[in-house]
């Protein structure tokens, strides 16, 4: 067999593998699907900087391409089994069975996992090896078995040869056998066999493509969007207050005061979105506490509710980046149910618990110092988007989000920080992440074109549970200019900014920088992202013409 077919061969074993695993992971959990749970351990082990890398890079879409890149290295490692069959069979198949074992693994491993969740790496894993089989020493094998060569043409009667004129001078003699001495020439079967050989591949690729995609689906429609559908908010008894007339400047380019759902900004670990059915949902409030408490969904959403508007941040934003959004929360205050629960001496943190398994750590204190901390369910006048936690998720105004806002919430444990450290601190980040003041410029965008004249300067800037005082702008290293702020609904949502500039023609250089409540002024030196959010000005520059 040639290196081509068997490397055809086991990339089209492993398509049946990961295409059968789909429809079985319907029935198991989509978590459950090889591609997916090995992802989900990538995504656990892989190199912090890497991780970091891959936020800066592709943002939102940084699981597609981590599901990408696997797929694209995991065709290639099957190519290669494939090759290695063609020589030693076992060799392909014990490498099937090494990663249908991985997959086995990563899916046993997950938070909530059970003995069921190893089947669609069973099933698919077994499929890919009988067809691995199938096309390196099976029916659909086509030529010659592993480790043997093609057989020696048996030798013709030796007979005198007809004497033939020779040749011009020049011009060889064509024989009319190409074949290497010794060997067959190439028989019309093997033409067939080659026919058969690629229908296989298009035949069982083709349909392990459609089942994939058929189970993909099918878990789609087992999901929670009818529920969540049927969903009815409460009214809020302290509605939030009414937007201040100016808090929403409406320029082109410069995000509006109120990120829509389906542009507000999504970081998190699952490779796959949590179906979370409320008519089963559970939250737990235990650990270091006198009373531990229990909650349905109807018991939190027969709680008074308030609604406020509070801007969240990804620890991972850079400077000027847009890893941040500013909603309409409607939820019910956790200070509430921690006096409720009555933490005991010494419980300073309160781990949040996803249904994934993963987890964020804050501060009792914070949730219990008046601000509006929230177990929110519902986002800008609707239930949670199934992205960003519904039914319920963690809302906590003036922190970063890998220690506060947990979606798809199901427990609330007190202990301390001293005993227990969250999903992101044993990987190199701050157990507690306080927002930093930042400010950025959202148009002129960086590199753009502008007609010499007035120009507006816009953007945005915040000091989540502070508020902004102060925004300043200059030009090429110039005297710092005071922006105008406009109004905005509390120190805990970002405030919209202008400036209005006589722009001269030329190369120029723009830089913002902003002050919080208490006086504190952005820092100058760039720091990356690690451990506990980046700090720097935005900086910007533009050509007018």
């Amino acid at each position: 067999m040639s290196r081509g077919r068997a490397a055809l061969a086991g990339v089209t074993a492993a398509v049946v593998a990961i295409g059968v695993a789909e429809p079985v992971a319907v029935f198991t959990g989509p978590r459950s699907a090889p591609l997916i749970a090995v992802g989900g351990l990538v995504v656990d082990a892989v190199p912090e900087p890497l991780k970091q890398f891959a936020i800066a890079v592709f943002g939102r879409y940084d699981k597609v391409a981590l599901l990408v890149g696997t797929a694209v290295l995991l065709a290639a490692i099957a190519a290669l089994l494939g090759v290695l069959a063609a020589r030693r069979l076992w060799l392909g198949l014990a490498g099937i069975a090494a990663f249908a074992a991985l997959g086995v693994a990563a899916a046993l491993t997950r938070a909530g996992a059970d003995a069921y969740d190893a089947l669609p790496s069973l099933v698919g894993g077994g499929l890919g090896a009988v067809t691995l089989w199938a096309f390196v020493a099976g029916p659909l094998a086509g030529d010659a078995a592993p480790g043997t060569t093609r057989r020696p043409a048996p030798a013709a009667p030796v007979s005198p040869a007809p004497t033939s004129p020779a040749p011009p001078p020049g011009i060889a003699a064509l024989a009319p056998d190409e074949s290497p001495a010794g060997w067959e020439p190439l028989e019309p079967g093997d033409h067939e066999s080659r026919r058969r050989f690629l229908r296989g591949v298009g035949l069982l690729a083709g349909t392990a493509a459609v089942a994939g995609l058929g189970g993909h689906w099918l878990a789609g429609q087992r999901g929670v969007s009818v529920a969540r559908q049927a969903v009815k908010l409460p009214t809020p008894v302290a509605p939030a207050p009414p937007l201040p007339a100016g808090a929403d400047l409406s320029l082109t380019r410069l995000a509006p005061f109120v990120t829509p759902n389906r542009e507000f900004y999504r970081i998190d670990t699952a490779l796959v979105v949590p179906q979370v059915d409320p008519a089963t949902w559970r939250l737990r409030i235990h650990g270091r506490v006198r009373n531990p408490i229990e909650l349905s969904f109807d018991d939190l959403l027969a709680r008074p509710m308030v609604e406020r508007y509070v801007t969240l941040a990804c620890v991972s934003n850079e400077v000027g980046g847009d890893l941040i959004g500013n909603a309409r929360w409607l939820g019910v205050p956790i200070r509430e149910l921690l006096d409720e629960a009555q933490p005991e001496e010494g419980a300073d943190q309160v781990v949040g618990r996803s249904v994934d398994g993963w987890t964020c750590g804050t501060p009792t204190a914070v949730l219990r110092d008046g601000r509006d901390a929230l177990l929110a369910v519902g986002m800008n006048g609707e239930p949670l988007p199934v992205e960003h936690g519904f039914p319920v998720r963690m809302v906590v105004p003036g922190l970063y989000g890998y220690v506060s806002a947990c979606k798809w919430v199901t427990e609330l444990e007190l202990t301390s920080f001293a005993d227990y450290d969250a999903y992101w601190v044993p990987r190199g980040w701050s157990a507690q992440g306080p927002i930093k003041t930042q400010s950025r410029i959202d148009t002129p965008r960086a590199r753009g074109g502008l007609t010499a004249g007035p120009v507006t300067v816009a953007g945005v800037a915040w000091a989540q549970h502070r508020g902004i005082r102060r925004v300043e702008v200059r030009v090429d290293g110039g005297p710092w200019q005071e922006a105008t702020l406009a109004p905005t609904a509390s120190v805990d949502t970002w405030v919209q900014w202008s400036w209005r500039w006589d722009a001269r023609p030329g190369e120029h250089t723009l830089q913002v920088r902003a002050a919080d409540a208490g006086g504190e002024t952005q820092p100058e030196q760039r720091r990356p992202v690690a451990p506990d959010g980046a700090t720097g000005w935005h900086t910007v520059r533009v050509t007018v013409g």
